[in-house]
């Protein structure tokens, strides 16, 4: 009978969010099909375009809440009156048929499910996957960015001018336009780079949270910094080549890198970048975790005999300020470890590093005498 009444609650609970799930499915699974056939055949809006990073967004958000579903169902059922408020907002925009607030409605229900359930507890517990939901749903703020393109679209123009320059080809550049060779090119407000930009910010987002990077400052600015130059500096060069394909009479090249898959695939190559970006900003500082492929637990030299060892004013015992230890470790490859940042955890080891090298260091000041004694 205790086992029945245990049961029943997790079989309620798994079939209302079953039955949500369907709920879901059946609202907006037309609306999410009609983005991706947008963003991949491009016979969405141009300025739903600018949304694309959607593409692998949305699957991202998904496998980060399947992968907190436990986590969810450990929280207490809480309700936020802000929930309310955003599932009644959410109906009401998706009732009115229109296109735009169809589209704002998918990440409001979502965000008021999250506070009705499980208040703000659970929104703060799902925040990323909503943050991702809401930077991918297709609005118009691109529409009302461009007219304030116009110094970008200025600056893209003139570099490009002056590459071409460096090339050896005729150009004239005159605001937003290249002459080349008789032909006219124009540097569009869509043109700008603001599509890519938009990508390379959503990807950096990715990337920091992945790898765990979501709550340091410094390598989120340094990350988006770096997305941000990536982003100008790829779509400077973009318009390079666009300029000269059609100022060459190249247009068959032109169209493939403008309307076709050279271009995406040369937007590919810019979010590599950005992995790459990534990877250095790693190097240079030092985030070499256990599990990375340049971390051996082996290769560390921690024995008194050192020459980084001990630290200097250093005061034991662990209860002191100065514990642990924070000078660099030195490994055989001449590569620079933290001391105090993380735990070896090996096979047969349950001690830190620091609790290594506490032991190391009371074994090198006993005694010969205690050592006979012991």
């Amino acid at each position: 009978m205790e086992i029945t009444q245990r049961v029943t609650p997790i079989l309620e609970r798994k079939q209302f969010y079953i039955l949500l799930l369907f709920l879901l499915a059946v609202l907006y699974a037309p609306l999410i099909i009609h983005w991706y056939d947008g963003w991949l055949n491009k016979t969405i809006d141009i300025e739903h375009e600018y949304f694309s990073h959607g593409v692998i967004g949305l699957p991202f958000a998904a496998y980060i809440t399947w992968l907190k579903r436990k986590d969810w169902c450990r929280l207490e059922n809480e309700f936020h009156p802000l929930g309310g408020f955003c599932l009644g907002l959410g109906i009401a925009f998706y009732l009115t048929g229109m296109g735009e607030l169809v589209n704002l409605s998918f990440p409001l229900i979502l965000g008021g499910i999250c506070l009705w359930l499980k208040g703000m507890p659970g929104l703060k517990l799902l925040w990323f996957p909503l943050l991702l939901v809401v930077l991918a749903t297709p609005n118009y703020i691109p529409y009302l960015i461009t007219p304030y393109t116009f110094p970008l679209q200025q600056f893209i123009a003139g570099c490009a001018g002056f590459i071409l320059i460096q090339m050896g080809l005729d150009v004239v550049v005159e605001g937003i336009y290249l002459t080349i060779g008789g032909h006219i090119v124009e540097v569009a407000p869509y043109c700008a780079g603001l599509k890519m930009l938009f990508t390379s910010l959503y990807v950096t987002l990715i990337l920091l949270y992945w790898n765990e990077y979501i709550g340091d400052r410094s390598k989120i600015i340094k990350m988006l910094v770096g997305a941000v130059i990536i982003s100008v500096v790829g779509n400077i060069i973009r318009n390079t080549i666009l300029s000269w394909f059609h100022g060459t009479n190249q247009d068959d090249l032109f169209t493939w890198f403008h309307d076709q898959w050279g271009g995406d695939a040369y937007s590919a190559l810019m979010l590599v970048a950005i992995f790459f970006l990534m990877k250095v900003l790693e190097k240079l500082d030092g985030d070499y975790l256990p599990e990375s492929p340049d971390y051996s637990p082996e290769s560390l030299d921690y024995s008194p005999e050192s020459p980084d060892y001990p630290p200097e004013s250093l005061d034991y015992p662990p209860k002191s300020p100065d514990y642990p230890p924070k000078s660099p470790l030195r490994l055989r490859s001449g590569q620079a470890l933290s001391k105090g940042d993380f735990e070896i955890i090996g096979e047969n080891e349950e001690e830190t590093i620091n609790e290594i090298l506490l032991n190391n260091h009371r074994d090198a000041e006993e005694t010969e005498e205690e050592r006979e004694n012991r």
